[in-house]
């Protein structure tokens, strides 16, 4: 059974950083992506950033260029995002996501592409 655990939300003041983490488990091949996204009240839930797995090569939301990095760890049970310079915007439940072994693609950072998600880490920015 896939599971996503994200951890390593909390609150913060501008200007500030922190590391969010997901890990990984249950699946039997590795999957194409692996992807945060964030919701905040009264939004859609929008992308934040992406990684291919295989290639490595990493995908952003122009909001969060320069200032978010998304990575993994090598054994790709963990995925990490390191956000700096953090903006009171930046408030949100954030989310790690992942797709199906088989799946429709609609963009590496759209959420219809993913089908699991965790349970979502609170990230909270105050000015």
């Amino acid at each position: 059974q896939v599971q996503l655990v994200e951890s390593g939300g909390g609150s913060v003041q501008a200007g500030g950083s922190l590391r969010l983490s997901c890990a990984v488990s249950g699946y039997s091949q590795r999957r194409d992506y692996l992807a945060w996204f964030r919701q905040a009240p009264g939004k859609q839930r929008e992308g934040v950033a992406a990684i291919n797995t295989v290639s490595g090569s990493t995908t952003y939301a122009d909001s969060v260029k320069g200032r978010f990095t998304i990575s993994q760890d090598n054994t790709l049970n963990t995925l990490y995002l390191q956000m700096n310079s953090l903006k009171s915007e930046d408030t949100a439940m954030y989310y790690c996501a992942s797709p199906d072994l088989y799946y429709t693609y609609y963009g590496i950072l759209s959420a219809r592409t993913y089908n699991h998600w965790g349970q979502g880490t609170q990230v909270t920015v105050s000015s």
